[in-house]
């Protein structure tokens, strides 16, 4: 048996939400393995400079940037399509563009819900139609959505990711079917507390929402929930990612993949 490589030289990689966090981590990832990158999120334009210039210089490759915002469904198609245009192709979409808020249901604000359930769930499918005929036409692609633990399961406090990511699944799911025969591969990663700006926020969040020191949250919330009693890597995503994106991963179809620590295994 040949040795498994995941060399992604020539590839071209669309990640939502990858100025900062998970996105930027699985953006370098891929990098480092060899494909173009167009980066999209939010972030002062000079950093946002800075970074694609970082990491196309450390790992050889072209680097773009476009500033769709995900809540405006025409600046999604835009972005692909400029993927197409600059880079002649596009083989990878990552959707991991997303937000929270922790409050009660009866107290969650109305435009909390919508621009949740519209960037966690309502872009992944704008960015995956969009993307879909560039990459029938290659006869070859490969989409992953960042889902979460809290696709499969539930927590307090968190109806609208919660709602979201189960929404990102079911979507995943049905994605792999309709596009099984054309190349085309649709997976999601469920990772459990990854330590990124986006959970440093919600400790503060959810310690005030339960009434708790910051110290509790992180204790007997999060990692309560995880076994392993410890945060999910950048890098143990990364391998996930990887694993999806290569040859070696062209018959996992409408998977799941859950790196939670034992979470969900309860």
């Amino acid at each position: 048996m040949s040795a498994i490589r995941t060399d992604l030289s020539g590839q071209v990689a669309l990640i939502t939400g990858s100025t900062s966090g998970i996105g930027q981590a699985m953006a370098e990832a891929l990098a480092a393995n060899g494909a173009n990158i167009l980066l999209n999120g939010l972030g002062d334009a000079a950093e946002i400079e800075a970074l694609r210039a970082k990491i196309a210089s450390d790992h050889g490759v072209e680097v773009r940037y476009h500033g769709a915002n995900m809540l405006k469904p025409d600046e999604i198609a835009d972005m692909v399509a400029y993927a197409e245009r600059e880079f002649g192709r596009l083989d990878i979409l990552l959707s991991n563009a997303g937000i929270q808020h922790v409050s009660p249901v009866e107290d969650f604000p109305v435009a909390k819900w919508d621009a949740i359930i519209a960037i966690n769930l309502t872009s992944v499918f704008h960015a995956a139609r969009a993307a879909i005929p560039v990459m029938k036409r290659q006869g070859r692609g490969r989409i992953v959505n960042l889902a979460s633990v809290h696709g499969l399961v539930a927590s307090p406090f968190k109806s609208a990711y919660v709602a979201a990511k189960h929404g990102v699944i079911g979507f995943t799911k049905t994605l792999a079917l309709e596009l099984a025969e054309d190349g085309i591969t649709c997976n999601a990663i469920c990772p459990g507390y990854v330590k990124t700006p986006l959970v440093e926020n919600q400790i503060a969040d959810t310690a005030k929402a339960r009434g708790i020191s910051e110290e509790e949250v992180v204790r007997d919330v999060m990692l309560a929930a995880q076994p392993t009693k410890q945060f999910v890597t950048f890098e143990q995503l990364a391998g996930a990612l990887l694993y999806l994106v290569s040859d070696a991963g062209a018959n996992a179809n409408g998977t799941a993949i859950t790196i939670d620590g034992g979470w969900t295994a309860r």
